[in-house]
Formats: C-alpha cells, sequence, structure tokens
C-alpha cells in the first residue's frame, strides 16, 4: 500500500537484469545495456506489480535502523560497493554522452 519507488542497480550480468524483466525502473551500466542490446535471448516480464504488494512493514526509528543496517555486513559493504560503481558508471556515461554530442 506504499507508493514507492524502487530502482534495481549494481548488476554484475545481464542474466540478472533479465531476471527483473517487468520492473518499472532499473540502473543499467554502459557495457551491460550494449550487451542486452546485441543479444539474441527473448526477454519474457516476469514481475507484475500487483502480486507483489504486502502489508505494510513494522515502523523502525532512525536509530532502530541504523542499528540493525550496521548489524549486517552485507548490507553495508553490498551498499558501499553499489555507490562506488554507480559513481564509476555516470562517469563512463557523462564520456559517452559527451563525445555523442561533440
Amino acid at each position: 500500500g506504499y507508493s514507492t519507488v524502487v530502482m534495481g542497480a549494481s548488476f554484475r550480468n545481464i542474466g540478472e537484469i533479465i531476471e527483473l524483466a517487468g520492473c518499472d525502473r532499473l540502473t543499467i551500466g554502459p557495457a551491460l545495456l550494449e550487451e542486452l542490446a546485441n543479444t539474441d535471448v527473448e526477454i519474457i516480464q516476469k514481475l507484475v506489480a500487483t502480486a507483489a504488494t504486502h502489508a505494510a512493514p513494522t515502523a523502525l526509528t532512525e536509530e532502530q535502523f541504523r542499528w540493525a543496517f550496521n548489524e549486517d555486513p552485507m548490507a553495508v559493504d553490498k551498499l558501499a560497493e553499489g555507490i562506488r560503481n554507480f559513481a564509476i558508471d555516470q562517469g563512463k556515461l557523462e564520456v559517452m554522452l559527451k563525445t555523442k554530442l561533440s
């Protein structure tokens, strides 16, 4: 029942992207976009918004959230990795756009 936007990111291969077919928003790096454009694999929608709705989660205070987040090393590491990789891909995209627009 929440109006939320979730954007998938930090994909390592096109298989991960294909498994999210139907997701409204994905952040896909230039190399994987090119690989997707050049693939002959049939992509079938796998996600449907109406099938993914659940009851509202229990609210957490910021303190509770930060504690739970920091207790999960994988969450901390993957968030940091995702931010770094997103910044790298943004730089690549900016260079690509400058090249194409000049």
